[in-house]
């Protein structure tokens, strides 16, 4: 059993490349260390199983459930700069791979994960964004998915119900948005989230 402590998380996690850039139509918003510790802590479906990172930005979760002692870790970014980040950041964790890959065509066919997580676009900008990833995932050799969402999202349950996946909410918080976009007027402001797990029925 992998034991790493909250703070020693949190620290590590903190420490990673940021994100070098934000797209407003991709929804770039970074997780920030804390948060990510806190909802990675929480987890079932990472020690010893093959994890998904979808839309996986600097790789701060996937490189997280490594460090809780995922077997295997694939971090999938559709950006190039991004992934290159990402990259950088792997860099002394060999069970992590980072696939330049478009969700929008499913997930890449050599991969085959146990678990899936996620913070994927929430469709503020775009509306249904976030359906690629959620169909992806859910059409995906896992069993078990951990998905971020902003807290005014209603269609994650019934989603689920009907791709045959049961869902429950494990975690609320709220997520910082720093003023990266030109419609954020304040240097930053927070939005409610909720922690989603998804297993199959």
């Amino acid at each position: 059993m992998i034991h790493i402590r909250l703070r020693q998380l949190a620290i590590r996690l903190s420490k990673l490349n940021p994100h070098p850039h934000c797209d407003v139509l991709l929804e770039q918003y970074a997780t920030e260390g804390n948060l990510a510790a806190e909802w990675l802590s929480i987890m079932d479906g990472l020690e010893g199983c093959k994890v998904a990172d979808l839309g996986a930005g600097n790789g701060i979760l996937g490189i997280g459930a490594n460090l809780l002692g995922a077997e295997k870790v694939w971090l999938i970014e559709c950006d190039e700069e991004v992934a290159k980040t990402a990259e950088k950041n792997c860099e002394g964790f060999s069970q992590v791979e980072v696939l330049l890959h478009q969700i929008t065509d499913g997930l890449p066919l050599e991969i085959k994960p146990q678990t899936i997580i996620m913070n994927p676009p929430w469709g503020t900008q775009k509306k249904g964004a976030d359906r690629p990833f959620l169909l992806a995932a859910m059409h995906s050799s896992a069993n078990l998915i951990h998905l971020m969402h902003s807290s005014k999202s209603t269609h994650i349950a019934a989603m689920a119900e009907e791709e045959g996946w049961n869902a429950e909410v494990r975690m609320e918080a709220e997520f910082r948005l720093p003023a990266k976009y030109s419609h954020h007027t304040s240097r930053s402001s927070t939005t409610a989230v909720k922690c989603w797990r998804l297993w199959r029925r």
